[in-house]
């Protein structure tokens, strides 16, 4: 049996992952799939359209046996942080091989550039050449990628990817990466059934019909989800500089601008910089928004948060349980953890630690951006079970 990894931010779940699930299926009949998922607020800092049980639920209808989440601190971080998070609760799963979509589908290639990355001053340096010319951090790699003499890697399924095998490498996990070939188009213009997740939030975002684009109700999707007034309260009324990735001055030009914009567009314009692009003011803003500080960022994983499982995932996780999962990296308490709040789906949710206690923070916020009540008192139930 293959005990596979996939990580992902189902923002919303599409055709495109139904047909990742399934090309691993059908390479890896006999597998256990375990997927590990941003939330309610993703690497790009957007706010999900999708909730974590709903992704949970679909997931599971899937083809995934067992759905973890990835917490808030790393998940709404740059690709390399967003990584590490993701690698070090599937290693803790004891998964043989990481299964991930890539635009160039060549896997030595990289695992080439992810080798030159480790380690490399040269290669430091180059990347730093072009930060310090005003390039954002995505763009700086990739220039210094193609400088080392590799053919120029922007696409962000490959980026990622890199990173992907960077913690495998650094980390000594014994996790093997595979690709499978992207399907579409990241930039959209995509033809047929098989759209981008940000095609498809264009599409909800203009009202339009996503229905032949997904397999589930889509009356699950949430719409107009503005959390602009949110931010600016938060803005005024507190000391910024404290939280996560609020770097480097950027506070002063938050505050010359927060009173005179209309929206989140509105101020992200009249603030970013070429070092300060949007997705990473995104980011910032969810760490804000969020009360997320530089102090709590600093916190090790040591929970595992499982939301939901089908039988064969049960299985898996009984027998990972008898056998002892490496415990030394999550201070005790992850294998704790599952067994007392997991086994034979009978406990309710147990909050552990501060990371996990500000996922309740963040879910209350998620439900107030939504307007579902009901996200609350899931959060405290026990995870989906699908036999």
């Amino acid at each position: 049996m293959n005990i596979i990894g996939i990580i992902g931010e189902y923002n919303p779940f599409h055709l495109g992952h139904k047909y990742h699930i399934d090309k691993i299926k059908e390479k890896y009949p006999d597998s256990i799939i375990i997927a590990v998922i941003s939330t309610s607020f993703t690497q790009r800092g957007d706010i999900s359209v999708l909730n974590k049980w709903d992704k949970t639920k679909t997931l599971l209808e899937n083809g995934v046996d067992l759905v973890l989440e990835l917490p808030f601190v790393y998940s709404t971080q740059s690709a390399d942080i967003f990584s590490k998070g993701a690698l070090e609760i599937l290693n803790e799963l004891k998964i043989e091989k990481l299964i991930f979509g890539s635009e160039s589908n060549n896997i030595n290639l990289l695992k080439d550039i992810a080798k030159l990355q480790i380690n490399n001053k040269e290669f430091d340096l180059k990347v730093k050449k072009y930060l310090d010319k005003g390039n954002n951090y995505p763009t700086s790699l990739s220039l210094a990628i193609k400088d080392m003499g590799y053919r120029k890697i922007d696409s962000p399924n490959d980026l990622l990817g890199i990173s992907y095998i960077k913690e495998i490498i650094k980390n000594n996990y014994k996790i093997k990466a595979e690709t499978i070939k992207r399907t579409t188009n990241f930039h959209g213009n995509n033809k047929g059934i098989i759209k981008s997740a940000s095609e498809i939030r264009d599409l909800i975002n203009d009202n339009k019909d996503i229905k032949k684009f997904i397999n589930y109700d889509d009356k699950l999707i949430y719409k107009n989800l503005d959390y602009f007034n949110l931010l600016k309260y938060k803005i005024i009324s507190t000391n910024i500089d404290k939280y996560m990735t609020v770097d480097e001055g950027i506070d002063k030009r938050i505050y010359k601008y927060i009173e005179k914009a209309n929206n989140k567009e509105d101020l992200i314009k009249h603030i970013k910089t070429k070092r300060y692009t949007y997705n990473k003011l995104s980011r910032m803003f969810t760490h804000i928004l969020c009360s997320l500080t530089k102090e709590e960022a600093k916190l090790p994983i040591d929970y595992i948060r499982i939301l939901g499982f089908t039988n064969n995932g049960k299985k898996y996780l009984n027998n990972i349980n008898n056998n002892n999962i490496n415990n030394n990296q999550f201070n005790g308490q992850g294998n704790n953890q599952m067994n007392q709040q997991y086994n034979n789906n009978k406990g309710n949710a147990v909050i552990y630690s501060m990371n996990e206690k500000n996922t309740i923070m963040n879910t209350l916020i998620y439900s107030l951006i939504t307007n579902d009540e009901t996200l609350i008192k899931k959060e405290l139930e026990k995870p989906i079970y699908i036999k």
